[in-house]
């Protein structure tokens, strides 16, 4: 009688001098664990010493996984993002970030989506957990949670906050992140982007949920439409790589048009402060479409900021 080998799941932290990773690894230690499964950490410290291998080693005796430390400099996501897939030896990679706690269920969740939709990615939701010392606005509005984006009935980019890849997939198997985008951010949307132009499936699970805290430094209208320019300049470059000619003309316009009734409407909404701060930051956004559709260069998100 042939043994059944149990399913293997890595999970890919990537992280840069944060004390949060401690909790993000304690969370994952007390995970449901799907039936005849094994798990398997990987941390990729992206820092130019390996500045988390103490912290790391500090919290084995607590974590009843395998846990694989890898140092993988410097100052670039997309090449701790890769240490994380040229180390995964599971069926699947989930990824989540070091200042996320998972939910007990999370990898369940993940998990039976992917066998039910016999998806190559799965997203979840991030759930941001405000301060009260942030904008009544701002967490009225929840303008930092992570949420799929749906276009015609189905998920066509993703992100790695909180995702599930079928390693074995030929639309997963052999695919690389960025390294051009490791230091404005965006590689995670090319990733995903460029997996489903191939073909991949991208399926979502509403119940996997992680938590992500909103710093001080996060709580604030400057940072959020430094974001949403930078997203929308990733999604103007995907653009501009499939358009030619005059398609390219129309998706410009596309772009301005969309940006300047997104900033009527905020002026319409001038004293109604979420919806106002929802136009202007979807118009922020879509100004980033612009500018890449136009080949401005992404503004810079990783590295020296991050030191700093």
């Amino acid at each position: 009688m042939t043994e059944v080998r149990p399913l293997q799941i890595d999970i890919g932290i990537c992280t840069y001098r944060r004390a949060s990773l401690d909790e993000a690894l304690l969370s994952l230690a007390v995970l449901a664990i799907p039936a005849d499964t094994t798990l398997r950490i990987i941390v990729a410290d992206n820092d130019k010493v390996p500045s988390a291998r103490e912290r790391v080693d500090a919290l084995r005796a607590t974590i009843p996984h395998v846990v694989a430390y890898v140092h993988c400099p410097a100052s670039n996501i997309s090449i701790a993002r890769n240490a994380c897939l040229d180390n995964a030896t599971g069926d699947f990679l989930a990824f989540i970030d070091d200042d996320e706690d998972a939910s007990e269920e999370w990898l369940v969740k993940l998990l039976a989506a992917a066998r039910a939709t016999n998806a190559d990615a799965v997203l979840g939701p991030v759930r941001s957990v405000y301060s009260s010392t942030a904008p009544s606005w701002m967490r009225e509005g929840d303008f930092h949670s992570t949420l799929p984006v749906w276009v015609g009935g189905e998920i066509r980019t993703g992100y790695t906050c909180n995702a599930l890849l079928r390693l074995a997939s030929p639309h997963v198997a052999g695919r690389r992140f960025n390294l051009a985008l490791g230091r404005t951010g965006g590689e995670d949307t090319e990733f995903f982007s460029h997996m489903h132009i191939a073909g991949g499936k991208i399926a979502y699970a509403p119940d996997a949920y992680v938590y992500e805290p909103v710093t001080e430094g996060r709580a604030d209208l400057s940072w959020l439409a430094k974001r949403r320019f930078r997203f929308g300049q990733t999604h103007g470059r995907l653009l501009q790589e499939k358009s030619r000619g005059l398609e390219r003309v129309k998706q410009v316009g596309l772009a301005a048009g969309k940006a300047g009734f997104c900033y009527a409407a905020a002026i319409g909404c001038i004293f109604s402060a979420v919806p106002r701060y929802r136009y202007a930051l979807r118009g922020v956004m879509h100004s980033g479409v612009l500018s890449g559709l136009l080949g401005v260069r992404e503004i810079r998100q990783y590295g020296s900021a991050e030191a700093a």
